[in-house]
């Protein structure tokens, strides 16, 4: 993982107090709720590509198998 840059930010009192609700919302730090929503920016704007998708496979514990993996008839 690389390194971490400190930034200087100056924003609107505003803007910043509901980035704050937001992250609180989202159970996230503002500093993590800005850099969210700059990368989901760039992406979105082609700037910089997704470069991994983050996918959680939950195994099921009584021993059947997943939902998305039943044979549908």
């Amino acid at each position: 993982m690389a390194a971490k840059k400190s930034f200087p930010l100056r924003i609107n009192p505003d803007i910043l107090a509901a980035t704050q609700r937001w992250a609180d919302d989202e159970l996230r730090s503002v500093n993590a709720q800005i850099e969210f929503l700059l990368r989901d920016a760039l992406i979105k704007a082609g700037r910089v590509k997704l470069v991994q998708q983050v996918t959680t496979l939950i195994e099921p514990t009584d021993g059947q198998t997943p939902a998305s993996d039943e044979k549908k008839e």
